[in-house]
């Protein structure tokens, strides 16, 4: 049986192991690689380097950034009595690009899921905590992802921020599919979920 050179199939195993990418699809992206100019894939290759080495969460909400703190938290225009929280950054840009959301973001890096071994300890709590404290937040927008991590996420979350009487807890409602992602949801479809956002 024919294997591939060392280096190509060394490319294919490591781009299987993101997710959603099968052999199929790293064997696609790999020889789509071996097309492209040398000078565009060394581009490549130094870019994603750069993912690890200037890029990193946010000390006060766990956006991604390449400052200690993000655009978003050193805003002086955002509504800092709203706080939104989001399972992953990715979910942060997809709010934003609606327009809708003036506030600000608090992201979990996960949800919990203890097949996956997150517990409540893994959610940055205690930064959660100092946000609401300095910020004195009036309104927090759960928009965890509504698949079984999420909603379970979320109701621990409503339970955790009892502590909190004078904060009012809402929900995205309607228009998001069960089982999916805040990510795959169309701008139309997140902005009504804000709109119609209810108290928990």
């Amino acid at each position: 049986m024919y294997n591939y050179p060392e280096s190509l199939q060394s490319v294919i195993e490591l781009l299987k192991k993101i997710p959603g990418i099968g052999f199929k699809s790293a064997q696609r992206i790999a020889f789509h690689l071996l097309k492209m100019p040398t000078q565009e894939v060394e581009k490549l290759g130094e870019s994603i380097s750069s993912l690890k080495t200037k890029l990193f969460f946010c000390s006060r909400c766990n956006n991604i950034t390449d400052e200690e703190i993000c655009p978003i938290c050193n805003s002086s225009v955002r509504e800092k009595e709203k706080l939104c929280i989001v399972e992953q950054p990715y979910n942060l840009y997809s709010i934003e690009k609606t327009g809708i959301y003036k506030g600000n973001y608090f992201v979990l890096l996960g949800s919990l899921s203890p097949l996956k071994g997150i517990g409540p300890d893994d959610l940055h709590l205690d930064k959660l905590d100092i946000l609401i404290k300095e910020n004195g937040v009036k309104e927090i927008i759960i928009a965890t992802n509504p698949n079984v991590e999420g909603e379970a996420t979320s109701m621990f979350l409503k339970n955790y921020l009892s502590k909190y009487p004078e904060v009012k807890i809402t929900k995205l409602s309607v228009g998001l599919p069960i089982g999916s992602d805040i990510d795959y949801t169309d701008e139309i479809t997140l902005l009504k979920a804000f709109e119609k956002r209810y108290e928990m």
